[in-house]
């Protein structure tokens, strides 16, 4: 069998984070950090396992299909490093597009939140996959193969940035310089992401680069007096490697059930995750511009209050003086 370069260097890369999650875990482990479960752990890669499974099974198609609208590219770009460059920037762009559906879309969301349903943050996490994504993430990716790129460059470039995706699932804390963090992914980052936190809901959808969030209004800063919590906003009762890859289906075939007319059945697919037709559950939205309210509220209570003691300080040095 022979290996071609791509296959050689993701393979590095691969063993590369192997390594750093068996580090990683030693460390917590030697330093009763408890980053780690052997249940959590073993779902993990129970996910990553099935994805792979489907990966496999979609790869031909998808790569057919790719290099079948290849034949109809708009252009061609023939600077090597511009080719790359340019690539690696859509690619992560159209990567960032997906990932905000798969949060702003109920029926994505429901393949999107395995991701999401562990309560512990580790490299393993990054393998937590989102097992039905292979069916359709090709469909976002098509623009590339219409901007003249090719099916194995297309493919060999989302492995690369998604090793990359799979480094920033840890909570040590790395200090990394401020133009970096401002351009670029970091751990920090991505805490934010999978934190359920309301102030942290649906933030920080990036791969590689942190900038479409910036850009586009779903960037969230780390707050150290915000402490973040993992997990979902509701956890599944039941945590079994099954349930979590199906619980969030079984629960929208439910509310769709009940929704009273056909277009709030069709809302139930398409908006996003907590909307409801009675308002009896919220989306994250409005959580978070009730949450700012409440601290604007408390803010300005606080500097009311501030500017009260001072009259009252200011009356009694008067009575005095």
């Amino acid at each position: 069998m022979k290996y071609t370069g791509s296959d050689i260097s993701v393979g590095t890369l691969f063993g590369f984070v192997i390594v750093l999650t068996l580090v990683e875990m030693y460390f917590s482990y030697a330093h009763d950090r408890k980053l780690y479960t052997k249940r959590d752990t073993w779902t993990n890669i129970y996910l990553m396992v099935s994805a792979i499974v489907i990966n496999l099974g979609m790869k031909t198609a998808t790569f057919f299909l790719l290099e079948y609208c290849y034949q109809f590219r708009l252009f061609q770009i023939s600077n090597i490093w511009i080719y790359w460059t340019v690539l690696i920037l859509a690619q992560d762009f159209l990567y960032w597009f997906l990932h905000t559906v798969g949060h702003y879309v109920r029926f994505f969301w429901a393949m999107h939140v395995t991701h999401h349903s562990s309560e512990h943050f580790n490299l393993t996490t990054g393998f937590r996959s989102t097992v039905f994504e292979p069916l359709y993430r090709v469909f976002f990716y098509l623009p590339l193969a219409f901007m003249g790129f090719t099916a194995m460059d297309i493919l060999f470039a989302y492995l690369v940035t998604q090793i990359y995706g799979n480094l920033v699932h840890t909570q040590y804390k790395i200090n990394f310089p401020k133009w970096y963090e401002y351009i670029f992914v970091t751990p920090s980052h991505h805490r934010v992401h999978h934190a359920s936190n309301v102030r942290y809901l649906d933030k920080n959808m990036g791969m590689v680069l942190i900038l479409w969030d910036r850009w586009f209004g779903t960037f969230q800063a780390e707050l150290p007096e915000d402490e973040i919590k993992y997990g979902l906003t509701t956890q599944p009762k039941d945590i079994g490697p099954v349930n979590i890859i199906f619980h969030e289906f079984i629960a929208l075939k439910a509310d769709v059930k009940k929704a009273p007319t056909f277009m709030d059945k069709v809302k139930y697919l398409f908006n996003p995750p907590g909307w409801s037709h009675d308002g009896s559950t919220k989306i994250a939205k409005i959580m978070q511009k009730e949450l700012h309210d409440a601290e604007e509220l408390e803010k300005q209570n606080k500097e009311n209050n501030k500017i009260k003691d001072i009259n009252e300080q200011q009356r009694t040095l008067s009575s005095t003086g």
